[in-house]
């Protein structure tokens, strides 16, 4: 079922990216790519192995496509997250590991600021395998919070908790805890005037988490393991949360008013993100990018990922496209040209990490 909607527009020379985050900035369309992993020549095939001691990739928007911009010494980057507060910018990078084998994961994972040509250390946070930052607000408060965590044997002492930070006006301050033990990803979100965090976990429950004012309390369980990503939508007057599993099939959630329910399971396995893409007449395309499967060991990562339209009442798949090790998929809406989808891809075919990051044009 080969693709309609997207054309290859550009190809972006990577190393185990693991995030793709377009953003505007003085007047420039910029892209972030934190990168995983580079590979050691003359070692043996391994998803978990290569040399973390890696570069954040900044590029710009140029005539012909993106170039390079800035490069940032950010080890083991899993993901990077763009947010301003007030007029001050700022780009938050989480780092996984570092060093070539053995890894560290008690790693520090840093927030930059614009200076106004490039972006320079902020602030700085110990962390352990740290996956993903989220930046979102509550009533003016701005939160960023980490997910992160892995179960090493022999090394359960060391793990940390996912961590919610809060802005006191000059630095993010500890605010709050989130029970885990292997933690990938957030979601904030409002409904019914309620405001929501969703918190993905791989080997437990990923958590809906309610704000009350004062504290993230749990509200219900979404998945009961293999948690990786989330993306909310609105269709037929309902509001519907997708949960992205790995290692279990996905699921479309509904709000019926005071919890989520399963609505509809997506089949296959290795989904790793979703995304949204907007239409001008309403129409609910999302965009699902599939990981690996199979074992670390023996992973397959030549998977197709799918597009998914909402037609009556349901997702449903249109279409599927190529993709190897992919991580991260985002919308940028490319001035009047139209929209682009960026694909991160971590490792090739033949599980090497020197995959590409693919931009395709969308045509609705």
């Amino acid at each position: 079922m080969p693709s309609t909607h997207l054309t290859e527009f550009q190809s972006i020379p990577t190393s185990g990216a693991r995030g793709v985050e377009p953003f505007d900035l003085d007047g420039l369309h910029l892209l972030a790519i934190p990168q995983l992993a580079y590979d050691v020549p003359d070692t043996p095939v391994d998803m978990n192995g290569g040399d973390s001691d890696t570069d954040l990739l900044l590029l710009k928007r140029g005539k012909q496509g993106y170039e390079p911009f800035q490069r940032v010494s950010l080890p083991g980057g899993e993901d990077a997250e763009f947010f301003r507060i007030g007029d001050r910018a700022f780009l938050a990078v989480a780092s996984i590991r570092t060093g070539k084998g053995p890894y560290q994961f008690a790693a520090t994972s840093r927030v930059l600021e614009w200076d106004g040509s490039s972006f320079v250390e902020f602030q700085s946070f110990d962390s352990f395998a740290a996956k993903q930052w989220k930046h979102f607000t509550i009533e003016n408060r701005h939160f960023l919070a980490l997910a992160q965590g892995v179960v090493i044997p022999g090394q359960e002492d060391d793990n940390l908790p996912s961590r919610i930070f809060v802005w006191d006006g000059e630095r993010f301050v500890h605010f709050q805890d989130i029970d885990s033990k292997w933690a990938y990803n957030w979601h904030a979100f409002t409904v019914d005037g309620q405001h929501f965090l969703a918190h993905a976990e791989h080997v437990g429950p990923s958590v809906l988490y309610r704000f009350d004012g004062e504290r993230f309390q749990p509200h219900q369980e979404l998945a009961d393991r293999h948690g990786r990503a989330f993306v909310h939508f609105t269709a037929g007057g309902d509001f519907f949360l997708l949960v992205a599993r790995l290692q279990s099939e996905s699921q479309l959630l509904r709000w019926d008013g005071s919890r989520f329910v399963v609505h509809q399971t997506l089949p296959g396995l290795g989904a790793r993100e979703f995304a949204v893409v907007p239409a001008a007449d309403g129409t609910v395309y999302v965009v699902r990018v599939n990981f690996v499967l199979g074992t670390p060991a023996d992973p397959t990562t030549d998977l197709d990922s799918e597009i998914y339209q909402w037609r009556d009442g349901q997702l449903v798949q249109t279409e599927t496209f190529p993709t190897t090790g992919a991580t991260d998929v985002a919308v940028i809406d490319d001035d009047e040209e139209g929209l682009l989808i960026a694909v991160s891809h971590s490792l090739t075919a033949d599980v090497r990490f020197a995959a590409r990051t693919i931009l395709y044009r969308f045509a609705l």
